[in-house]
């Protein structure tokens, strides 16, 4: 079966540097802390090793670890000078240093739980007595010559120093890193042994001088940011690349069709032209003016919609005003039938908009101009 081409894609990063030192050159204690956030514990951290180390703190290396709400903390520091110059040259780009021992802490462990671990130099035991923080480390130097029985013999007095243990996990090996598939946790593996310690844990496990450590994730927080800018500046780059193309490609479409429209234009032309003319004949024989027919339809066909008192002077229609508008003139020596008939007018259905506009009186006679508009399509020619 073939491998998939996309494989590399799946593919999770490399797991990050972890330097582990000896555990031998540790001493361990197990304090009480009141629960509080990281700046707190550091403080009751670094007051409990102040009391009870010989060495101040500028002297030591050290760290701790705590889970969220514990009421305790295990704390490890080493003097400074038990490393040498070679050593330390091995820290330089690592993500955390610390003791062997503490790449287990990260485990789901139960009460009364014991777990061996085999190092170069010696054999190390890791205590609970709760779930969540170890209660006591033990290391005991062993010999690169030493024989079987001797790891045996050695591995019984752990065991017995440690007391009450019901679960014994012997370790094939030392816990190394494990690629975890995101930068939130450092995963440790040994065997069928899985330690998983989220990244602000490991971070205090970490051994290295404190104000060096700050610089560092500093430097770290910084390259990040520059790192996430230069995605940034890409994608927008890969977004303008993106544009022009479209831009390129929508120019080449415009042109393509200016072209076709160039082309078919003359055809086109030619079919507006026979349109209109089609329209213009058709308008000629079926779109006229009907003066009678609105005539008709104001004063009624018996002339029972005009009051008697009305003379029309002029009747007119006009193309320039449309097909459905016609425009009377009229005269009364009773000026109030004039409103009488524009009522009249006004509830025609055949009503579109109607004027009654004064005009200059002759005499005894008021004159009134009537602009009458239909609706279209209302006036219909009379049949012969």
């Amino acid at each position: 079966m073939c491998a998939s081409p996309f494989k590399f894609l799946r593919t999770t990063p490399p797991p990050p540097k972890v330097v582990l030192l000896p555990s031998g050159l540790f001493f361990t204690r197990s304090i009480p802390v009141v629960a509080g956030g990281p700046s707190e514990i550091a403080a009751q951290v670094e007051l409990a090793l102040e009391a009870s180390s010989p060495f101040p703190l500028a002297q030591l290396y050290y760290g701790w670890f705590a889970r969220p709400g514990a009421d305790r903390a295990f704390v490890f520091a080493a003097y400074r000078r038990r490393f040498t110059a070679d050593q330390m040259a091995g820290w330089e780009g690592a993500e955390v240093v610390m003791p062997a021992f503490a790449s287990a802490f990260g485990a789901n462990l139960e009460p009364a739980t014991t777990v061996l671990m085999a190092e170069p130099d010696g054999l190390t035991a890791l205590g609970w007595d709760g779930p969540g923080v170890p209660s006591r480390v033990l290391t005991r130097p062993i010999g690169p010559e030493a024989d079987e029985a001797t790891w045996e013999r050695t591995k019984s007095e752990l065991l017995a120093a440690m007391g009450g243990s019901r679960t014994v996990i012997d370790l094939p090996g030392g816990p190394v890193t494990d690629a975890s598939g995101n930068d939130r946790e450092i995963v440790f593996r040994s065997g069928a042994f899985v330690s998983k310690l989220p990244s602000p844990m490991a971070a205090t496990m970490d051994v290295r001088d404190r104000s060096e450590l700050a610089a560092l994730r500093g430097a770290r927080r910084r390259d990040l940011v520059l790192w996430r800018v230069a995605l940034g500046c890409l994608a927008a780059l890969g977004l303008l690349a993106l544009g022009e193309l479209a831009l390129v490609g929508g120019r080449t479409w415009q042109t393509m069709r200016v072209v076709r429209v160039n082309v078919q234009k003359p055809v086109v032309d030619k079919i507006m032209t026979a349109q209109e003319l089609a329209n213009r004949i058709e308008d000629l024989a079926t779109k006229q003016l009907l003066p009678l027919e609105m005539l008709t339809e104001l004063v009624g066909p018996n002339l029972e919609r005009k009051p008697a008192d009305i003379q029309f002077t002029r009747i007119q229609t006009d193309k320039s005003r449309g097909l459905y508008t016609v425009v009377i003139d009229a005269q009364t020596a009773n000026a109030p039938q004039m409103s009488v008939y524009q009522t009249a007018l006004e509830k025609l259905p055949s009503k579109e908009k109607v004027e009654f506009v004064p005009q200059p009186s002759r005499g005894q006679f008021a004159t009134f101009r009537i602009i009458f508009t239909f609706k279209p399509g209302v006036i219909k020619p009379t049949s012969s």
